[in-house]
């Protein structure tokens, strides 16, 4: 199949940020993406929104809908075609097609060279990426109504992994509504249990505390640490994880992982909790994390969606504080209200934790199945095999 450098096929059109302190140039009118607004494939919903004064006194461009839209700062790899005409900061760059050029074909081929996007991106904490760099990268360019045809087969095999993700994350929701029917909102306590703050549920000889301040570089040989991008729908994920020198990981003994507590994190990302596994025993945790240790008279399933529930986590949100990027202090963390009801109906619920938890192992290995098929079928599209 004939390949193309993607700078032959598209032209890359930037943007740029509004004066921050100039009031009339942010408001409803012109929506406004930046990375953090990439959660799907379909940019729509944006956080922030400019004036038409704002775009006219600034870099940013407005695209018409339809373009494939991506970022080249943080989030590499990352790919979506914006559903609305919207604008741009300086960190996306959108792909405007110089031929013929089917737009849901070009997502998927994006999406097909994320890893090497990302290993072409530089930087010592944010990665970037050149335009230069990008507009280098190769591209298989068969007669349009061949790549509307390899689009619609990877739309549909998308759609049922979409699909299956849905119910995954419905099984999330069901897990929360159980838990605030059996015990209620947390912080309002309408059933009346005996209430704390979290530091008081830590196990005797220890305490919640943070990790590793300065990790130094990845040393493949070295002690493993947990870092919140560890922390993937929920679960504790290892197949990324960074390893620090063990000279570092030696000065930090207190945060080392048992391989029973609760984490949190508190850098950036504010809140997400996940459970420890048997796995992650050794393992240390980055700076932006908190460790939580519960004694035994409380069962670590109850507490990890006591933590996860809406009112603990709007305390977490409240409590935050922003100097270079949003912070969530330990002692506010040792604070977190948190209510005790009898051991017995923790256990219960943690039995129902187990069984959803059981259905979602499977519909995993489902989603494996469909993510091992969609990439197989996007292997062969793109070398003119489908």
């Amino acid at each position: 199949m004939k390949k193309v450098p993607l700078s032959e096929a598209v032209s890359f059109r930037g943007g740029g940020t509004p004066k921050k302190d100039v009031p009339e140039y942010w408001s409803d009118e012109i929506p406004w993406a930046t990375v953090k607004d990439f959660k799907s494939l379909d940019l729509y919903d944006t956080v922030d929104s400019i004036s038409e004064l704002g775009l006219k006194k600034s870099a940013s461009n407005l695209i018409e809908k339809g373009h494939v839209i991506i970022p080249t700062r943080m989030a590499l790899g990352k790919a979506a075609i914006n559903s609305r005409d919207l604008a741009i900061n300086q960190d996306l760059r959108a792909l405007i097609p110089k031929t013929e050029l089917d737009a849901r074909y070009l997502l998927h081929t994006i999406i097909g060279l994320a890893p090497q996007i990302e290993r072409r991106g530089s930087g010592a904490t944010v990665k970037g990426i050149t335009q230069a760099n990008l507009g280098a990268l190769e591209i298989p360019l068969p007669p349009l109504a061949e790549q509307k045809r390899i689009a619609g087969i990877l739309d549909a095999a998308d759609a049922l992994r979409a699909k299956r993700r849905e119910a995954l994350a419905q099984l999330d929701t069901l897990l929360q509504s159980t838990f605030l029917t059996l015990f209620g909102d947390p912080v309002t306590n309408p059933m009346g249990w005996e209430q704390d703050c979290l530091s008081s549920l830590v196990r005797p000889g220890d305490k919640i505390n943070y990790g590793v301040v300065q990790p130094g570089d990845d040393l493949p040989q070295g002690k493993p640490l947990i870092r919140v991008g560890d922390f993937v729908s929920g679960e504790l994920s290892l197949k990324k994880v960074k390893y620090i020198d063990p000279e570092i990981d030696a000065k930090y003994v207190r945060s080392r992982l048992v391989g029973d507590e609760l984490l949190v994190s508190c850098v950036g990302s504010i809140g997400t909790v996940c459970k420890v596994t048997p796995q992650a025993k050794g393992a240390n945790i980055a700076r932006a994390v908190a460790r939580v240790p519960l004694k035994m008279e409380v069962d670590r399933d109850y507490m990890l969606f006591c933590l996860r529930s809406q009112a603990v986590q709007n305390y977490f949100l409240k409590e935050t504080r922003t100097v270079s990027q949003p912070t969530l202090n330990i002692s506010l963390i040792k604070s977190a209200p948190v209510i005790l009801p009898p051991l017995a109906l923790q256990q219960q619920f943690a039995t129902i934790v187990e069984l959803v938890e059981r259905q979602k192992e499977r519909m995993r290995a489902h989603l494996a199945e469909l993510d091992a098929l969609f990439a197989s079928l996007q292997d062969r599209a793109f070398k003119g095999e489908l």
